[in-house]
């Protein structure tokens, strides 16, 4: 991958799959990961729309949320799998296969996370929305007042 180029990469299937993996690497430890995830979904979804990606089938999630089992669809692009949460539809249509496989690995790739978003973001046509008013607005500190000795206030 040349990070150095300006010009946005096309968006090939090795391409997109390079970007959902390293926006999903960067997501895990993010301090605001909605918008890389809600990026990575989005892209799936379309890839699968487009037969550029297939639904392979469920596995139950490592770390389910509020209850004691969650599945989450696995799905194949090119040489890269990725799970994503499931929809109604995928619970009747795709088949169970247990347990996540511990040796089952993405091989590594890289490409700086702003490549990877970019390229998303013109595949999926998501914006990312700026966070300009919470930065503008910091609380200033609250100064001390000093009376003199013997006033009240």
């Amino acid at each position: 991958m040349n990070s150095h180029s300006s010009a946005p990469l096309p968006p090939s299937i090795l391409n997109l799959s390079y970007a959902i993996f390293t926006v999903n690497r960067h997501a895990k430890t993010a301090t605001n990961p909605k918008f890389l995830y809600k990026l990575k979904r989005e892209a799936i979804e379309k890839m699968v729309q487009e037969g550029k990606a297939k639904k392979i089938g469920l596995h139950f999630s490592d770390n389910p949320k509020y209850s004691q089992q969650q599945s989450d669809v696995l799905v194949q692009c090119g040489e890269y799998s990725f799970h994503i949460p499931p929809t109604k539809q995928d619970f009747e249509m795709l088949p169970h296969l247990g347990k996540l496989d511990r040796y089952t690995r993405n091989p590594k790739c890289h490409m700086p996370l702003n490549q990877a978003k970019q390229i998303l973001q013109t595949y999926t046509g998501l914006k990312e929305k700026s966070n300009t008013r919470s930065n503008s607005r910091k609380p200033r500190p609250q100064r001390p007042i000093f009376k003199k000795l013997g006033d009240s206030y």
